[in-house]
């Protein structure tokens, strides 16, 4: 039986909420009117200053608690709100996403697990949104006490925008407690739809959230809304919507999404190593199969939405563009490369080892090795830098800065060709997961697997040509040719998919799938998947942030504190990694709080499962 949350817990979370917005809305100073028009910096529309200017070098203070390092304080304090609030957010939706999973399957045992899955994580999804509440109060009273100038034109300028953040917070908060206590009272098969949109309700207000928060972090990369001096100038939608609001909102959305999941399979596989009976190890084996699905749904879009942010970034300054990915920072995107490749390896490691779960798994197996070699090839352009440190005399022998062959797949065009290849071979591995232990009955099979192996064939085909193309290209016109690329990808996936699923229909099932049975490598593999999904998200959010440089918001508010220097990449790896560790911690202890007592909703024999219901399962074509 799942227990209620303790009282104190809610109130709590009430205080906690009532806590931040009452900080929001009291943070805002007067309004500083002044007559003259100015002129928006980006929009360059005409408007009335309303809003404090930007403070200069000299009028920005910045007090200290004792030695200790203000900014290296707020990096932490930030970065667990940031991980924590894309736990919140990520949370609500997958249990949206399992009840209605539950609503429309089948099978009434699997309506019942799916069920029982998402309101265990909602009820974790509460206890962490007081967490959350309690470290933005922190983060916030930290920005108040140590980034008082900041604060102050921050709260200036965005004032119009914190009676609203305040209205969604409070929405998101009520809505989720709503979602969780009535999940037992409207369990009722007419009521449940009505159930289903109070969760709805609460993911769109957590949204909101998100997209009201990206606010601040676009204006400071890329301000708008705003005089040369920095007044607002009265258009709310023109300080909203910057130059990078839009593919920021797409990027952390994303990036909550993998981040919430990877918390989930971690939980998974810690709860697969510790379980006592073959059950548990087979309701825990299921969970991160599912969880992985969700979290593969978010990473495959990813490499596009990190491009769609970087090329904003260098529409709205090549500077800044140019700082991120070929100066300063250029090795952090070295070592996002190696992590974003190791995921697409160690999906595909992962549903290779999840072949020992299934009956005539083992007719499959050996394509692996190919599909994994490709992928490692294409993994090695993906990471290959366009420039190494040497030495002079290095540079010398070599003939210049650029290595004369390997140097040409250090750059984009070739990157773009080389992450859009290991989609494909990641949508390919799914296929013959699913095949594995089916044998197709439909009499044009044959030509369905020529059709299939001509789909990618082409496909790979399109994407490898215009990545050598691009080569004969100017870098204006280059790239242009990640869209036909990106489009290639989808359309080779979403076919290959669908054809695949249509050729399953009525095919012979060899035999159930034996959850628990996968090997330890495959939930070791799991969970390394788990830990570089979250650290390649506190990597991004350094890397986002450094862009600015020696800014507080880019070429309006200088940052003139004492900290105002780019980290080595060696300090930041281990700040990423500190962080990480310590929201690990936090978050298994409330598994651990709200699992007390507790046991996992089965109901059924999962260890020999002849029916796994809506998502896509080896056994069952839902």
């Amino acid at each position: 039986m799942i227990k209620r949350l303790p009282l104190p817990s809610v109130i709590l979370l009430l205080l906690s909420g009532l806590l931040v917005a009452a900080s929001v809305l009291l943070l805002s100073p007067p309004s500083l009117v002044a007559a003259d028009p100015s002129a928006d910096v980006y929009f360059h529309t005409p408007g009335v200053p309303d809003g404090p200017s930007a403070p200069t070098a000299n009028e920005n203070h910045y007090p200290q608690v004792g030695s200790l390092d203000s900014r290296l304080l707020m990096w932490f304090i930030i970065q667990q709100h940031t991980y924590f609030g894309g736990f919140v957010l990520a949370l609500p939706i997958f249990c949206v996403l399992l009840e209605f999973l539950g609503l429309v399957a089948r099978n009434p045992a699997m309506a019942v697990r799916y069920d029982g899955l998402a309101q265990d994580l909602l009820k974790v999804a509460l206890l962490a949104l007081s967490v959350t509440a309690a470290v933005g109060s922190v983060m916030l009273t930290m920005f108040i006490t140590l980034y008082p100038s900041f604060m102050q034109y921050m709260g200036g300028t965005f004032k119009v925008m914190m009676p609203l953040y305040a209205l969604v917070f409070v929405g998101t908060t009520f809505l989720t407690i709503a979602y969780y206590y009535s999940w037992d009272r409207m369990a009722a098969p007419g009521s449940k739809w009505v159930h289903l949109s109070i969760g709805v309700l609460a993911v769109v207000f957590g949204t909101s959230l998100l997209l009201l928060a990206n606010a601040w972090s676009a204006f400071m990369m890329a301000p708008s809304g705003v005089d040369g001096q920095g007044r607002y100038l009265g258009n709310p939608w023109h300080l909203l919507r910057s130059a990078l609001w839009n593919p920021l909102n797409l990027h952390r959305f994303l990036a909550d999404i993998m981040s919430g999941g990877a918390v989930v399979l971690a939980y998974a596989c810690y709860r697969f190593f510790s379980g006592k009976s073959q059950e548990e190890r087979a309701y825990y084996d299921w969970v991160g199969y599912v969880f992985l699905f969700v979290t593969v749904c978010a990473l495959l879009p990813m490499p596009f939405a990190g491009y769609w942010l970087m090329r904003s970034v260098y529409a709205y300054s090549q500077s800044m563009g140019v700082t991120m990915m070929g100066g300063l920072l250029t090795w952090l995107f070295v070592v996002q490369a190696l992590l974003i490749g190791a995921l697409f390896l160690g999906v595909n490691y992962y549903l290779w080892q999840s072949m020992g779960r299934i009956r005539g798994g083992e007719r499959y197996q050996p394509y692996y090795q190919y599909l994994l070699l490709a992928l490692t090839g294409c993994l090695f352009i993906w990471l290959t830098p366009h420039t190494i440190l040497m030495t002079g005399t290095e540079v010398k022998a070599m003939g210049g800065a650029q290595h004369p062959v390997i140097g040409n797949y250090g750059v984009m065009s070739s990157k773009n060709g080389a992450v859009n290849v290991m989609i494909c071979i990641t949508a390919l591995s799914y296929i013959f997961y699913r095949r594995a232990n089916r044998t197709m009955t439909i009499s044009w099979a044959k030509a369905g697997n020529v059709i299939l192996g001509a789909l990618f064939g082409f496909g790979t085909a399109h994407i490898i040509g215009l990545s050598v193309y691009g080569f004969y290209l100017p870098a204006s016109l280059r790239v242009g040719l990640s869209g036909p690329q990106a489009v290639t990808t989808l359309l080779v996936v979403t076919l290959g998919l669908l054809l695949n699923r249509r050729m399953l229909r009525g095919a012979t099932i060899h035999g159930p799938v034996q959850w628990g049975q996968i090997s330890v490598r495959g939930m070791v593999g799991l969970f390394g998947l788990a830990a570089a999904f979250t650290w390649v998200m506190g990597l991004m959010g350094y890397i986002r942030s450094s862009g600015r440089l020696a800014w507080h918001v880019n070429e309006l508010m200088p940052d003139t504190s004492p900290w105002a220097f780019t980290p080595s990449l060696g300090f930041a790896a281990k700040m990423v990694t500190i962080n990480m560790a310590l929201f690990w911690g936090a978050v298994f202890f409330l598994f651990w709080v709200c699992q007390r007592g507790q046991q996992p909703v089965m109901h059924e024999d999962v260890s020999a499962e002849k029916e796994a219901g809506f998502l896509p399962s080896p056994s069952h074509e839902g």
